[in-house]
């Protein structure tokens, strides 16, 4: 796409998800009435929740004004947003971050380029819309030493922020499913204005770090032993108190480490941002989303769940559901945590967030926001998002101020 052309095809009137959503989709228009069709059905969503995929298109560019430096995408709720945000495109730029919105209509939203895009230019109009903003740990323009996490899968790459001074509080942050370490960096610099070392760690399968014999996803499961290997990483460089941050199923890995980490004594507490805090409330959330029947939705649970489903996806060892339902162990936490969390995330309900604060509000502070959709709070309002943390981690202790 040349500065200032249209993209071709059609507007926005397709409905629109994220990551595990769209993939989903389309399984909607496969549905038949017979048993036989359910099951396949119910396996091609088991498959899907457990394979790792790429990053899938989302939004559309409309017009590239190469002069103006703006962007104009097909309106969805996430392109609406205000603040500031990525871009993943195929083209001249790769990654893009964009500004404030500048116009909308009906169809469409065009936002401030803060990326520059030379006039010759050219785009493909597929893109994805993503809350990321930081893709390089260098964009931070602090200190930082690329790490090997030793785990039972082999090295997970890891970016360490050193403190300023000397410090023995860490935080370790965990991203989610379908993304990479670049999606925690927004946090970096929040934990480093407490005097805090920030380590933001890879765990298997996420496209960076290690495969599992099996490739697949274990949705915390397993995962979370190369975060609680990360913690140990920590000791071992002087933390004696150690936050973890968990992004989206990166929320799952913490609360799984707050369960059964080996660490779990340097543990100072857990910072959950859009957390999966119950995976089966995330499916049939997906499920009456995308208006799949219930009983496909119980299928795929089943098939992730047990050990006919784990030959039949392949996907090595069953994923116990009722380990990872942070509800249903509530009593099993010792550690304070800290949720930020949208009622309008779009992708992972808030309902098991509110329910976990609800089973202990004597550990649990919970942040919530509208409108801000999944894990782009800190686009949505920097400044109430980075003040809750800080009010959390001070209350904690856990700076020297």
């Amino acid at each position: 796409m040349n500065a200032s052309r249209r993209a071709a095809g059609p507007r926005a009137s397709r409905r629109r998800t994220t990551g595990l959503g769209i993939a989903l989709s389309s399984l909607s228009l496969a549905l038949a009435a017979s048993a036989g069709a359910l099951g396949a059905v119910s396996l091609r969503v088991a498959r899907t929740v457990v394979r790792p995929a790429g990053r899938v298109p989302d939004t559309r560019i409309v017009r590239l004004d190469a002069a103006a430096q703006t962007i104009t995408l097909e309106r969805t709720p996430d392109t609406v947003l205000p603040g500031r945000y990525g871009l993943f495109t195929v083209g001249s730029a790769d990654y893009l971050r964009l500004g404030a919105v500048v116009g909308s209509d009906e169809a469409t939203v065009t936002r401030k380029l803060l990326t520059h895009v030379p006039a010759d230019g050219d785009l493909a109009p597929e893109a994805a819309f993503s809350g990321w903003y930081y893709d390089r740990p260098e964009q931070l323009h602090l200190p930082m030493e690329a790490v090997d996490i030793t785990t039972d899968v082999g090295p997970c790459p890891a970016w360490e922020f050193p403190a300023e001074a000397d410090t023995d509080v860490w935080v370790i942050q965990v991203h989610g499913r379908g993304t990479t370490r670049a999606e925690a960096l927004r946090a970096v610099p929040v934990f480093h204005d407490l005097g805090i070392t920030s380590l933001v760690v890879s765990y298997r399968n996420d496209g960076d770090a290690p495969r599992s014999p099996s490739g697949t996803y274990a949705l915390g499961a397993t995962e979370w032993r190369d975060l609680d290997a990360a913690i140990g990483y920590a000791r071992r460089q002087g933390a004696r108190h150690v936050v973890v941050m968990g992004w989206s199923m990166g929320g799952a890995l913490a609360l799984q480490a707050a369960f059964e980490s080996s660490h779990a004594d340097v543990i100072a507490g857990l910072v959950l941002e859009s957390p999966v805090v119950d995976w089966r409330t995330v499916l049939r959330f997906q499920g009456r989303m995308l208006r799949l029947p219930a009983p496909v939705i119980a299928l795929a649970q089943s098939a992730i769940r047990t050990p006919w489903g784990a030959t039949v996806l392949r996907s090595g060892e069953p994923i116990p559901l009722d380990r990872l339902d942070g509800v249903a162990r509530a009593a099993e936490l010792r550690h304070p945590i800290l949720i930020l969390h949208s009622d309008d995330d779009g992708f992972v309900p808030s309902d098991a967030s509110h329910a976990l604060a609800g089973a202990r509000p004597d550990l649990v502070t919970m942040e919530t926001f509208e409108v801000a959709r999944h894990t782009k709070l800190w686009n949505y309002d920097e400044t109430r998002w980075a003040g809750a943390i800080r009010e959390w981690v001070r209350a904690r202790g856990l700076t020297r101020d």
